[in-house]
């Protein structure tokens, strides 16, 4: 009986692909001039983000309409997009082995094509030459024949080896931490980070499972708000009839897996949003508690206004009225737009320093400081941030982070209650800043946050909370602390302290 002949590569690697690679042989000069569509409009992605500082997801509904892709385009397109911004920290090391020169000496654009071919060939399922050859003439399309031979070769050198073949090669010398962040596309000191606060709350051995979700496509979470006379279970209502799947977790949300969300009724409207459940369930949880009418609320930090249109939504329902303050003017005005459907009489817009607040004169019975932060909790649902952010952004944010708090203590009622929240586990920006909070303000007790949240909970919700390993500390058995890989959120925190009377 004759044997399949082996497929090793140059270095005698047994190859785990479906027979030996293919290359086009035909010249770059011979090949498409024109750019394909979908691959097109993941490269405008990639240019968006790497020269404003844009958001991937805000970027791409917008680049899929202007090219009136498809479904099955738009779906690629998005995968290129997506996978590529996910793990473009990984994707350079294989090419600075494979470029003759230093990264930053090739023109953005350039790098961004060989970014987009290198994820065509080692984590998509599209032929080798067909990779090689649009990227090409992407390259031909958008920055000039000149370009397309280096791309051409560079691509070919990358195509030697598959993904689990390069991580052999590359991770031979490096530690643990390295080794990880290489193979599961995070900088090594997000890794450490995660790998801390996981241990803090009971969870050290779940490491590779986080950094496995945070590079999972992240479901489609809606919420359903009390406004234009309707109530928040008519929209999800709404969505579930036209495919969405009533969320297990809380009540009022869903998940949606059915594409485009403008086509859903109550979008248009504003009172159907797009809200990930972790950020939902930390905003009700403010709300939970029994509330006195009349109270008055303060979301310290409302923009873009998400939780704040959730959060004035519940005031509507029960008599409160709520404050959502924002310092930057067009950030205001979406936060406007948000709270737009809800009763006026229930929610008002400051614009202003949240650290000013004081100014006011006013004192809150509720208020959310949703701290600006680095956001490592959403590298889902924006994966570029893992390489936008360092280290040295840490301080600024944690400073700003105590600041505000310090505002908000400042204009809490006796009796009041402050939910401190981030979307991020990294500990500097949550157990620390609760612990220093406490040490400066006796007057402040922390309350358990998880009996709260699991009584606002479905029984499967409750059943995610109650699971919850034995934390390290008790601040951190006093809090919250979702998990992408655990819980299906963004990894949110949630440290709700009252202010006793003096």
């Amino acid at each position: 009986m004759s044997q399949e002949p082996q497929r090793r590569n140059a270095k005698g690697r047994q190859r785990h692909r479906g027979g030996p690679r293919k290359f086009s042989q035909s010249a770059p000069a011979q090949r498409s001039r024109r750019a394909d569509p979908a691959r097109l409009t993941a490269f405008r992605v990639l240019r968006a983000v790497a020269l404003d500082d844009a958001y991937a997801n805000l970027v791409l509904p917008a680049e899929i309409r202007r090219a009136r892709l498809n479904k099955r385009d738009a779906a690629f397109a998005t995968e290129l997009t997506y996978g590529t911004l996910r793990a473009q920290g990984t994707y350079d090391t294989i090419l600075a082995q494979a470029v003759d020169r230093p990264l930053e000496q090739l023109d953005p654009p350039v790098l961004n094509a060989l970014r987009l071919g290198t994820h065509q060939l080692l984590a998509m399922r599209v032929d080798d030459h067909a990779a090689v050859n649009e990227t090409v003439a992407l390259v031909r399309d958008q920055v000039g024949a000149g370009a397309s031979g280096l791309v051409n070769a560079v691509l070919r050198k990358v195509g030697v080896r598959t993904l689990q073949e390069w991580f052999q090669e590359l991770t031979a010398e490096l530690d643990e931490v390295q080794s990880l962040a290489l193979r599961h596309a995070h900088p090594p000191w997000i890794v450490r980070a995660m790998r801390q606060s996981l241990k803090l709350h009971g969870r050290a051995e779940q490491l590779v499972p986080l950094l496995e979700a945070d590079n999972a496509a992240p479901e489609v979470h809606l919420v359903g708000l009390h406004a234009g006379g309707q109530q928040p279970g008519d929209a999800i209502e709404a969505a579930v009839a036209a495919g969405a799947v009533r969320s297990e977790v809380i009540e009022a949300a869903a998940v949606f897996r059915g594409g485009d969300i403008s086509r859903l009724d109550g979008v248009r409207e504003g009172i159907l949003r797009v809200q990930d459940i972790g950020s939902q369930w930390v905003a009700r949880a403010l709300a939970g508690p029994a509330i006195a009418p009349g109270e008055r609320w303060l979301d310290l930090c409302a923009g873009p206004g998400g939780k704040a249109a959730l959060l004035a939504s519940l005031a509507a329902e029960a008599g409160a009225h709520l404050t959502a303050n924002e310092p930057a003017p067009h950030r205001a005005e979406l936060v406007r737009k948000a709270l737009a459907p809800i009763s006026p009489q229930a929610w008002s817009v400051r614009t202003g320093d949240g650290r000013s607040i004081s100014d006011t004169g006013q004192v809150y019975d509720r208020i959310i400081v949703d701290a600006p932060c680095t956001g490592l909790g959403a590298l889902r649902r924006r994966p570029e941030a893992r390489w936008r952010r360092q280290p040295s952004d840490l301080p600024q944010l944690t400073h700003l982070q105590q600041e505000l708090l310090e505002a908000a203590v400042g204009v809490l009622a006796s009796g009041g209650l402050l939910a401190y929240v981030t979307c991020s586990p990294h500990p500097a920006e949550t157990l620390v800043q609760v612990e220093d909070t406490l040490s400066r303000h006796p007057e402040l007790t922390l309350l358990e946050a998880q009996p709260l949240m699991e009584d606002l909970a479905l029984p499967a919700g409750r059943q995610l909370l109650a699971a919850a390993p034995a934390a390290l500390s008790a601040t951190a058995a006093g809090c919250v602390q979702l998990w992408p890989h655990a819980h299906g959120t963004d990894a949110m925190f949630l440290a709700l302290f009252r202010k006793e009377a003096r």
